[in-house]
């Protein structure tokens, strides 16, 4: 996972903002699609939802627009789009069936639909994404304030450790980023979503990346043991970073406005 917002928390953002009215559709599916291709939703007729808005945006094949899926999702009574970041045995994010998760797990993330019981995982080739629907089920989420406090509590933690392990060492570039984890990149926002969990996602990002940067080569490690030191004292940030960006990125659980 980069600095750069995912494309489920992309969707997440953008799409409830443009079902609550706050951005027009060309925004939002200039902030979805980004410098892909083309984006497209599969399946929700096999769920059983209504015919497409718009049928001729179809493709036939039970394939549709981004906006042709997002517009029937929003018929079928969509109150807001979610982002779930899990992987084997953290589930941040996904409520089920268990089909739904393992696809979630697979692509590393995914989109639960809150008010339709529809979640998408999107699918990449090349500079195609299309989001496969599959039938999801009410969540459990991260409190964006608990999530703050884990994240700054295993953002400590990890530096000592990092520090104790000399990381530094062998990979000056990531005692770099933890030194430098208040100067971030601005992330961009539509309206509505809270300063503080656009704050949030940010610190989430990068505090992922710096543990994927850590674990390059096991962190230049020269030993298996070393190697598994690490990693054990990273994988608490890589989980409250997850979960920070689930939270943030989550309209069930942010705070009134």
């Amino acid at each position: 996972m980069s600095t750069d917002l995912p494309v489920s928390a992309r969707l997440a953002w953008w799409g409830t903002a443009w079902l609550r009215g706050q951005v027009v559709t060309d925004l939002l599916l200039d902030a979805v699609i980004g410098d892909e291709a083309t984006h497209a939703v599969a399946g929700l007729g096999h769920l059983g939802l209504g015919a497409p808005a718009d049928t001729s945006r179809g493709t036939g094949t039970g394939t549709e627009t981004l906006l042709g899926g997002l517009a029937r999702l929003r018929a079928e009574g969509a109150t807001s789009f979610g982002a779930a970041f899990p992987v084997e045995g953290d589930l941040v994010g996904l409520g089920g069936p268990a089909g739904f998760n393992t696809e979630a797990v697979e692509a590393g993330e995914a989109v639960v639909v809150a008010g339709a019981d529809v979640g998408l995982v999107p699918v990449t080739v090349g500079a195609a994404t299309t989001w496969v629907a599959h039938r999801a089920v009410r969540r459990q989420l991260p409190d964006v304030g608990e999530a703050d406090r884990a994240l700054r509590q295993e953002l400590l933690a990890a530096a000592d450790a990092l520090a104790r392990l000399e990381v530094a060492r062998w990979r000056p570039e990531v005692a770099d980023h933890l030194m430098n984890l208040r100067h971030r990149a601005p992330l961009s926002a539509p309206d509505g979503v809270p300063a503080r969990c656009v704050e949030l996602a940010a610190r989430g990002l990068q505090a992922v990346a710096v543990v994927e940067l850590a674990l390059v080569d096991d962190g230049g490690a020269i030993s298996a043991a070393e190697a598994q030191a690490r990693r054990d004292a990273l994988t608490p940030l890589e989980r409250a970073g997850r979960r920070a960006l689930v939270a943030a990125c989550s309209p069930e659980v942010w705070p009134p406005a």
